[in-house]
């Protein structure tokens, strides 16, 4: 067990009255408390930059250091009472003085200086702020403390101001501003705390987990903690709670340098990841070509998550053991601690050196800091330091520890990579909205099916039904007419019969009867013709039934056939919904390629879009002066050629008219994809006249009319330039109002790419106007934008806008315009003072040409 107590904890000591020795008064900040200092390696030297500059991701940043004095206490007011103190602080020229003696002095200069009574709050504004700010934004940052015990430290870092909010230290401060600028929803926020003690890393929140290990990942040389505990904080309350926990399992002893003086090294890891994507992916769909059925194609892009880490370290105060009185337990602790903060220091003269090693490994305390010292983070370092004479040789090793770290060159890197696991749940999600969709679908169609079988079936039923009713009783009457026709014809023909046999008896017996026999055989004749008649109308009627019958069967065999077409149409059905179903397969398998091949296409024109930013300045679309030929790298050339090459094979697949019809998306990721795609298309020559037949310059004029999006119309301005390298493409553009939304553009845009694309168009379209009359650009409105840009900071810009004011000076008719908006005073600056010579040159010759020009400086006695 060590000899010092836990801080805040028990055992521990009795803790006399710490205000006159530890408390800093808290003066209004001055308005320069944000003023740069401090830019170069060398100790003597100074420079006007931010105390964290805001380098961009693998360009080297310094470390930044700042000096902290402390004022004296009640025991140095009465020591050092004949004494003039041994340190001279000049904050505004940001340089400290180290008395020898009454007659010499060192001077030091550091990024920033502050005195005894700087405030709690301008320590954090120029020390830790810049860096929290930089987490945010992506990057690993740290703040850490160096001094003599008893100087301040933690003071400056842990104090928790429960008592005076003002006297809150830079580990309560940061957490404010982390938790304020970022959303709990979204993103997350958590800490570990834990302290080296006598070389062993121990859990400041969990004191059972004690000797944790440190990991290094092989491949990247990262370092870090898996096995301590990580809290997530939602609010700043409970973060409080857990620094008091940890400060209560702090060890700390009594020395007679400080009543409470810290005997390990506490570190608080505070670990961001946020969420850059504000939306979700929508979606979009084309048919697919060939022939083949149409169908939804989704494109997703990934939300990019930036993990950053912010580490503050309280270092344990270097002592010397005859001032400390250091004395058992309490002395190796003393030792431990020396021995740690001198390996520090050699890693940092190794690295202020350029050696080629640097002995990281020679303590745990500098394996914790590869990555603030040499590494990818920026690092902030606060030293500090006592008035007192009597300690002069601490405060000047303080003072030369930072001026050796002053020259310290960290790599920082911006830590953003895609968030997969994210996207994948949301596709899974649409995967099961579309599943379920299917089923209701295959479903219905199911049901439509049994529900046309069921009816059909009633109907033939019902058809049969009547049919035999109907045909029996056809059947009943014919044969109840049949049967009274034959028991009519049998009563005729007996009574023929009788009458034909009383004929034969009366002929036989009464032969003097001739003439009535004669006059009776006319009457039979008569009653023959009469039953031939009947049994004729019979036979027709017996015909007529006969084809009522058939009538009815043909009606009977129609039914069927009916049936069995139906049937045909069930089945054929059912084969057309097996090949829908095999055909949606197949077209749930080309909406996964097509998802893949759009996320490699979005993270390759990602990649160039880096690489161009990195590789050259205003190069990124060939509409403007130059574009991929006058590349400077062939590794930039490589990728701009393989983004074309999966441009174009995109391009091939799914047709100009489906990528311009997503131009009209309501999906502003879907947009940006599109209008990335038809700007690299549009930087073809080959694919110029294609895209204006198709409609293309319309639809990116509508986007720049309508489209609040930076990207999107950044991206528009840019392929609009492409197209207007074209003479027939320039005057469509002025005919469809393009100067007027150019500079609509232009006037509202923030992101100086934008203003470059801009100018780059109005570059192209300078020279297109009417020979016998002023210029359209000039008729458009556009002059007053050109005037006012023609000095941009950017130099893509101010090229661009030099060129145009050039081409439109070569036209007589322009020169009055010109003259009263100011343009004649640019050419003079522009054939004076332009960086390129062919500019300056072309500018020289419009002035010297145009007799309107010639005139007016002559009358304000200007030489050209």
């Amino acid at each position: 067990m060590a000899s010092g107590s836990y801080r805040n904890g028990t055992p521990k000591t009795t803790k006399p009255d710490r205000s006159t020795s530890s408390t800093y008064t808290t003066p209004k900040p001055t308005a320069k408390s944000r003023v740069a200092a401090g830019g170069g390696a060398n100790v003597r030297r100074s420079s006007a930059v931010p105390l964290i500059a805001k380098d961009d991701a693998g360009v080297p940043g310094r470390v930044r250091v700042a000096v902290r004095l402390r004022p004296q206490n009640s025991e140095e007011l009465v020591a050092d009472a004949d004494f003039a103190d041994c340190v001279e602080l000049q904050s505004e020229l940001k340089r400290l003085k180290l008395r020898k003696n009454n007659w010499e002095s060192e001077t030091y200069e550091f990024d920033e200086v502050l005195t005894e009574s700087a405030s709690q709050k301008r320590v954090y504004e120029v020390v830790a702020k810049p860096v929290v700010e930089s987490v945010l934004e992506g990057y690993n940052g740290t703040v850490m403390a160096y001094g003599q015990t008893g100087t301040g430290k933690t003071f400056t870092l842990g104090k928790l101001g429960e008592d005076n909010i003002a006297a809150r230290g830079i580990m309560v401060r940061a957490m404010e501003d982390i938790l304020s600028d970022t959303s709990p929803t979204i993103d997350s926020v958590s800490v570990s705390y834990f302290q080296l003690y006598m070389e062993t890393i121990q859990d400041l929140l969990c004191p059972g987990n004690d000797n944790i290990a440190i990991v290094e990942d092989p491949k990247s040389g990262d370092v870090s903690i898996p096995a301590a505990t990580v809290v997530e904080i939602r609010d700043q309350r409970s973060f409080l709670e857990l620094l008091r926990i940890g400060e209560a399992h702090r060890f700390a002893a009594n020395t007679k340098l400080n009543t409470e003086s810290s005997r390990s090294h506490a570190i608080l890891m505070v670990h961001v990841k946020r969420s850059i994507k504000g939306r979700h992916d929508g979606e979009e769909g084309f048919p697919v070509e060939n022939g083949q059925a149409s169908s939804l194609v989704k494109s997703f892009r990934p939300p990019i998550v930036r993990k950053s880490k912010l580490v503050i370290v309280d270092l344990a105060g270097s002592e010397r053991i005859d001032k400390s009185g250091s004395e058992g337990h309490t002395l190796e602790e003393a030792k431990s601690i020396n021995l740690s903060l001198t390996a520090l220091g050699k890693c940092i003269n190794a690295l202020a050196e350029n050696s080629a090693h640097v002995p990281f490994r020679d303590s745990k305390l500098t394996r914790l800091l590869r990555d603030s010292f040499g590494g990818t983070a920026r690092t902030s370092l606060v030293v500090t330091i006592g008035p007192s004479p009597r300690h002069r040789g601490e405060t000047s090793s303080t003072i030369m520890f930072g001026q050796r770290a002053m020259k310290v060159e960290n790599m920082v890197k911006l830590k953003e990579e895609f968030d997969y696991k994210s996207l994948c749940r949301r596709l899974d999600v649409e995967l099961d909205k579309l599943f379920s969709e299917n089923e209701r679908l295959q479903k219905d169609f199911e049901d439509e099916i049994e529900r046309v079988k069921a009816e059909a079936q009633n109907r033939i039923s019902e058809v049969e039904r009547k049919y035999m009713i109907s045909l029996e009783n056809e059947r009943l009457k014919y044969q109840q007419d049949y049967m009274d026709s034959i028991k009519k014809l049998e009563e005729k023909w007996m009574i023929n019969q009788q009458i034909s046999n009383n004929e034969r008896f009366w002929v036989g017996n009464h032969e003097g009867f001739m003439d009535g026999g004669e006059a009776s055989v006319p009457s039979t004749s008569d009653s023959m013709n009469d039953d031939k008649q009947l049994v004729k109308t019979e036979n027709l009627l017996r015909q007529s039934s006969e084809d009522e019958v058939s009538s009815l069967k043909s009606q009977v065999a129609q039914w069927k056939r009916l049936e069995a077409a139906a049937n045909a149409e069930i089945v054929k059905l059912n084969k057309k919904l097996e090949s829908e179903a095999h055909q949606k397969e197949k077209l749930e398998e080309e909406i996964n390629i097509l998802k893949n091949r759009l996320l490699q296409l979005s993270f390759e024109a990602d990649e160039t879009r880096r690489s161009l930013d990195r590789g050259g300045s205003g190069k990124a679309f060939s509409g403007f002066d130059t574009f991929m030929s006058q590349a400077r790298s062939s590794q930039i050339r490589d990728s701009a050629n393989g983004q074309k090459a999966s441009i174009a094979k995109l391009f091939e697949q799914v047709g100009l008219q489906k990528i311009l019809s997503l131009l009209e998306s309501e999906d502003a990721d879907v947009r940006i994809h599109a209008v990335k795609v038809v700007a690299n298309l549009a930087a073809e020559e080959a694919n110029q006249e294609k895209i204006v037949e198709a409609g293309g310059l319309s639809s990116l004029l509508i986007l720049l009319r309508s489209s609040e999006d930076e990207t999107i119309r950044r991206v528009a301005a840019g392929a609009i330039a492409n197209l207007a390298m074209n003479e027939t493409n320039q005057e469509l553009v002025m005919v469809q109002d393009g100067i007027s939304l150019l500079s609509m553009t232009a006037a509202d845009a923030e992101d100086p790419q934008t203003l470059r694309m801009v100018a780059g168009a109005i570059a192209n379209l300078c020279g297109n106007g009417n020979n016998t009359g002023r210029s359209l650009l000039i008729e458009d409105g556009a002059l007053p934008w050109i005037v006012k840009n023609a000095n941009n900071e950017a130099s893509p810009i101010r090229r661009h806008i030099e060129l145009a004011l050039c081409h439109l000076a070569q036209h007589e008719v322009n020169a009055k315009d010109m003259i009263n908006e100011g343009a004649l005073w640019e050419l003079v600056r522009i054939s004076r003072d332009c960086s390129r010579e062919d500019i300056r040159m072309l500018a020289h010759k419009t002035l010297t040409a145009s007799p309107k020009f010639q005139a007016e400086l002559r009358r304000l006695r200007i030489e050209c």
